[in-house]
């Protein structure tokens, strides 16, 4: 598959572009279409899952065989896959989620339903490796040191983090569409380089640069001045109109990190350090499944306006291991908020979460945890009484806990207050409680991993 646009932008030398289209599940779509309508892009890609997303969507398919993949992969290939398919841009996405056969046939559907013919979809198996860890139950927690079988009887999922090296071979096919489960993020714009360029996947120098790039532009307008506006002091233009960014990337390894021509927002060296550093624990080793990336050394440069020059990534031979997201259950949340206002609003809201609690207590309900948050004063940072006292205040209150019934209970309370409590309450919600699905991560040996590649419809 060829574009026009490839080997343009750097004279002789073979170039791609490759555009962010989403960063989260949620994300908006509009700016997805304008990058690509107006960026010249050889690939957009949709980076849709979270840890917690992947293990909510193996509960999905669970309930329905059907489900599974991201919800909103339908609204989002409605409104982008007419432009893509006119302008033969590929799509790599990661919206397959605990699904992606079915999400591949949903994709297919959404083609044939907006006139756009039998459009296949490339699909990257092999993350879900739950039958594996099953049978490891020596494998530590990382987070805990604890044993994974300390959590096996409650454990709904098991994925593992794929890199860019089966995303490539799913781009081989040819399919204008490439649907994976769980890959590392930088991995779905590393993929694209591979495949265009033909780099070694043992070139780690190539690898890193590709790392970089695709870290950067994995949480879309977060590079684009999203995350970074603070008014007053880090000012960004028209933020209402935030472009998404995309990368200019060369077959020798340059990058170039820009934004959909025509749209607010900024790209430069501040905006692109700090969605560097993001979650960059250890910035001389950032462990994916492609690479162990070094930051250390890397540049950025202005190169004009909003175009960031990216060089220096260093990296490392990839680890033995890959990483594995193990979603289980762990008993319910329940919630339950009101307000108080006017004088004494905080006194008030702190007597009713007192009330709340010894109604509970009555009921014989016990809690694993549980949160008093007057939601403006306390509820990030604690301590309300070194605060000045607003004139009004939200009082949430929320518990852990394996019984269905206690979990209602809170919120159930809670909304009595409106005349069983201190005087003033109002807008009181409904009671709410939520299935927690709680997320762990263990190692797993790479030769445990077995990933392949299937296509849904004709090549």
């Amino acid at each position: 598959m060829t574009s026009p646009h490839r080997g343009q932008s750097m004279g002789e030398r073979k170039s791609i572009r490759i555009g962010s289209g989403a960063g989260t599940s949620d994300d908006r779509m509009v700016p997805a279409l304008e990058l690509a309508e107006r960026g010249h892009l050889d690939y957009l890609v949709f980076e849709c899952l979270a840890e917690r997303t992947v293990a909510r969507e193996n509960l999905s398919r669970t309930r329905d065989p059907d489900k599974g993949y991201t919800p909103s992969l339908h609204e989002r290939l409605r409104m982008v896959l007419p432009t893509c398919i006119e302008k033969n841009i590929r799509i790599v996405s990661n919206m397959g989620a605990a699904n992606p056969l079915g999400g591949a046939r949903a994709a297919r559907r959404e083609a044939r339903d907006l006139g756009l013919g039998d459009v296949p979809v490339a699909v990257v198996l092999g993350d879900d490796v739950i039958s594996v860890i099953r049978h490891r139950p020596e494998l530590m927690i990382l987070e805990t040191g604890e044993p994974l079988e300390a959590i096996m009887p409650k454990v709904e999922s098991a994925n593992a983090y794929l890199g860019a090296d089966v995303i490539r071979e799913a781009l081989g096919t040819g399919a204008p569409i490439v649907l994976t489960g769980r890959v590392a993020d930088p991995s779905l714009f590393l993929a694209p380089m591979l495949h265009e360029f033909g780099w070694s996947y043992d070139d780690y120098a190539l690898l890193a640069q590709g790392t970089a790039a695709g870290h950067l532009l994995e949480c879309t307008a977060s590079v684009t001045g999203g995350c970074f506006g603070w008014p007053g002091k880090k000012d960004v233009p028209d933020l209402a109109n935030v472009g998404y960014p995309l990368a200019v990337v060369g077959d020798d390894g340059s990058v170039v990190v820009t934004k959909t021509p025509g749209s607010g927002g900024r790209v430069d060296v501040m905006t692109c350090t700090e969605q560097l550093i993001y979650e960059m624990h250890d910035p001389t080793a950032y462990i994916t499944p492609d690479c162990v990336l070094d930051i250390t050394g890397l540049s950025l440069t202005d190169e004009g306006p909003d175009q960031v020059r990216v060089t220096g990534a260093r990296g490392r031979p990839r680890t033995d291991t890959l990483k594995v997201t193990i979603g289980y259950a762990e008993g319910y949340i329940g919630e339950g908020e009101v307000s108080y206002g006017g004088i004494d609003a905080v006194a008030r809201a702190k007597w009713a979460a007192e009330i709340v609690q010894e109604r509970l207590r009555r009921r014989g309900f016990t809690y694993e945890d549980f949160r008093v948050d007057l939601i403006g004063m306390s509820s990030l940072h604690g301590d309300p009484d070194s605060r000045p006292e607003p004139y009004e205040v939200r009082l949430r209150l929320a518990g852990r806990t394996s019984d269905h019934k206690a979990a209602h209970a809170i919120g159930f309370e809670t909304r009595a207050m409106h005349i069983h409590g201190p005087g003033g309450a109002g807008g009181a919600c409904e009671p709410r409680v939520r299935d927690v699905l709680a997320v762990k991560s263990v190692l797993l040996p790479r030769q445990f991993v077995n990933p392949q590649i299937a296509v849904e419809g004709n090549l």
